[in-house]
């Protein structure tokens, strides 16, 4: 993850200056050239039943009369009738595709900012390659290159064309935000980390699920240009203007925030961190790490929330449902259980662990499996036990929770999904 912070040197920072000013114009109607079916429209692609000939790798592909390159990864089980996800994963500047596919130090844990990990093998995954190593989309260059790699994708593999989604670092970010402005009727959501305005927005009218995730020490780019991207979402979504809670510096904490009063199907969601100019945080550190971070849960979190079905109209504004107040917690802790993804084989679950009318510094938190579940991956906290038994305690940085707290955890596993009863220890 080292690459991640290095690339970005007084060279790198001079150049994203100047990347930002003076950006070429793009045309409004690029978004015409994909034939993607958008985010109103749900149909299967002309790939769905036809035997591939795209295969993982790297990828050739003329546009704007040029040859460019991305790597894609299908899901070790493809199956040429089910409708994929399709999620694009944007380098950042300095960075390539092959270190988005491949993780870099972290290896595949961190792979697609750890989304691929995260899919387990839901989703159908593509890492185009910038020229210079950036994304200065020049004349909508860019914009042009990913309708184009759709049109191809679509054609050959099965795709769910209510599910395209775009998330990038950096530059990648500020990529995935042009995307957010320009091909709003094409993805469904965008996930951009320490972004922006560097790639352009034509556009920029219609709504999108938006996710933002900034530091709040980000040297590079300052987390007043991150907020300024998510504004424009949050009008554009109807959403109830705020200025979301944010750690205070030596925190080395998080915190998340969706904005209420948003439009049906287009939520905003602000995750801000005390530390710097990185897509991996982890709290109570000041380093990153594809492995621990927090990030790569939170982002699939966001995209995996929408089902394969036509967003609803942007145009009903309605009513935000009040969230039901937790029944208190007398003392020590309690945990909770949610399934917040399944598929065929597998599940998605966190644990939130609430605290009572005192402060606890540990936790644990203990379930019995009923049906031969298996957790295959599990992050901000540390599993211990064996078969159907299961404990869970605090990582370092997360067993100090203050009274009436709360906290969270999440893995994924094998088998059919399930909400056993859950017994929580505080120390």
């Amino acid at each position: 993850m080292s690459r991640h912070r290095s690339f970005f040197g007084a060279v790198a920072v001079a150049a994203l200056l100047v990347l930002g000013t003076g950006r070429a114009a793009m045309s409004s109607d690029l978004g015409a050239a994909t034939s993607s079916a958008g985010a109103g429209t749900l149909a299967a692609t002309a790939g769905c039943g036809k035997t591939p000939t795209l295969r993982s790798g790297t990828q050739s592909i003329q546009t704007s009369g040029k040859n460019r390159s991305y790597i894609l990864r299908l899901p070790d089980n493809y199956n040429n009738n089910t409708p994929y996800r399709l999620i694009f994963g944007f380098h950042w500047l300095g960075g390539t595709a092959t270190e988005v596919d491949s993780g870099g130090t972290s290896g595949y844990p961190w792979s697609f900012y750890g989304l691929r990990q995260m899919s387990n093998n839901q989703a159908i995954f593509v890492a185009p390659q910038g020229f210079n190593n950036g994304w200065a989309n020049s004349g909508g260059e860019d914009l042009v290159f990913v309708d184009d790699m759709i049109k191809r994708i679509e054609a050959d593999l099965c795709v769910d064309t209510s599910q395209l989604f775009a998330t990038g670092f950096s530059y990648g970010g500020a990529m995935s935000y042009s995307i957010a402005c320009s091909r709003a009727n094409v993805f469904r959501a965008v996930a951009v980390f320490s972004g922006a305005q560097l790639s352009g927005c034509s556009g920029g009218t219609q709504p999108i699920a938006y996710m933002g995730l900034h530091g709040i020490g980000d040297t590079v780019l300052n987390i007043s240009q991150g907020r300024s991207l998510r504004d424009r979402f949050v009008q554009n979504n109807g959403c109830t203007p705020q200025t979301p809670r944010e750690p205070s510096s030596g925190s080395k904490t998080h915190i998340v925030t969706a904005y209420s009063g948003c439009r049906a199907g287009y939520p905003v969601v602000w995750a801000a961190f005390d530390n710097g100019h990185m897509p991996g945080p982890v709290d109570g550190t000041y380093t990153e790490s594809g492995i621990t971070t927090w990030t790569k849960g939170e982002v699939w979190k966001f995209f995996s929330q929408f089902g394969s079905n036509p967003s609803p109209s942007p145009t009903p504004t309605p009513t935000p449902t009040p969230t039901p107040t937790p029944t208190p917690v007398p003392g020590g802790c309690a945990a909770t259980i949610e399934t917040v993804n399944s598929w065929s084989g597998g599940f998605q679950s966190t644990v939130t662990v609430r605290t009572g009318t005192s402060a606890v510094n540990g936790w644990t938190v203990h379930w019995t499996w009923p049906g031969g579940q298996t957790i295959s991956s599990l992050w901000n906290g540390v599993r211990s036990g064996s078969g159907a038994d299961v404990s869970v305690r605090n990582e370092s940085y997360n067993g100090s929770v203050a009274a009436n707290g709360s906290t969270t955890f999440g893995f994924t596993a094998t088998g059919t999904a399930a909400t056993p009863a859950l017994s929580c220890s505080a120390s």
